[in-house]
C-alpha cells in the first residue's frame, strides 16, 4: 500500500471542508428558529449560538412557570418556598364557612377566578361523606367567586363536624 502524503493531506482538507460546512448549515437552522429583532446588521456566528442559548433558557423558564400553574391549577402541586401557592402566583386565598341550621349544612366558599378547582374538591369530599347537596349556586364578582352549597346531613349533627374539619383543613393545607 502507498503512503503518499498529498493524499492524506487533500482527505483531510475534505474531510474539514466538509465538518465546517455541516457546522454552517446547523447554524443557520439554529438562527432560522429563533424570534429575530428587525435589524438589519448581520449576526456573527457566536452572537448567533449565545442568542440561541439565550432563548432556549428563556423558554425553559417559561416551560416550568407554566407546568407550576398548571399544576397549581389542578390542584396538584404544593408550594416550593414559604409563601403560599395564592402569594406566589398573585392569586386571592380562599376562605371557607361552614354553618349548620337545622339538617342543612351551608358551606359558602369564596376563590379568586383561578381556583374554580376548589368548588369541585369541596363537592368531592361532600359526596365521599355521603351528604345530599340540596342546591348549588355562585355569584361572580370581579375578582372573587362566591359558592353557596346547601347538603341535607343527619340528626345527630357528627356528619357536620367532621365535614366542617375535612374542610377547613383541605383549606389550610392549600
Amino acid at each position: 500500500m502507498e503512503n503518499n502524503p498529498s493524499s492524506s493531506r487533500v482527505d483531510r482538507k475534505f474531510v474539514e471542508r466538509n465538518r465546517r460546512n455541516q457546522m454552517k448549515a446547523l447554524c443557520q437552522k439554529l438562527n432560522s428558529l429563533l424570534p429575530h429583532q428587525t435589524s438589519k446588521e448581520a449576526i456573527s456566528v457566536p452572537d448567533q449560538l449565545k442568542e440561541a442559548t439565550n432563548y432556549i433558557k428563556k423558554l425553559q423558564i417559561n416551560l416550568e412557570k407554566m407546568k407550576e400553574k398548571k399544576n397549581f391549577l389542578l390542584g396538584i402541586q404544593r408550594p416550593n418556598v414559604n409563601l403560599n401557592r395564592n402569594q406566589k402566583m398573585g392569586l386571592k386565598s380562599p376562605k371557607i364557612k361552614i354553618q349548620q341550621i337545622g339538617l342543612v349544612l351551608e358551606v359558602v366558599l369564596i376563590t379568586g377566578l383561578e381556583s374554580q378547582f376548589l368548588f369541585s374538591e369541596t363537592f368531592r369530599v361532600l359526596h365521599e361523606e355521603g351528604v345530599d347537596i340540596v342546591n348549588a349556586s355562585y355569584k361572580v364578582n370581579e375578582d372573587s367567586v362566591f359558592h353557596s352549597i346547601h347538603c341535607q346531613v343527619g340528626e345527630f349533627g357528627n356528619e357536620a363536624a367532621r365535614i366542617s374539619e375535612r374542610l377547613k383543613k383541605f383549606m389550610q393545607d392549600y
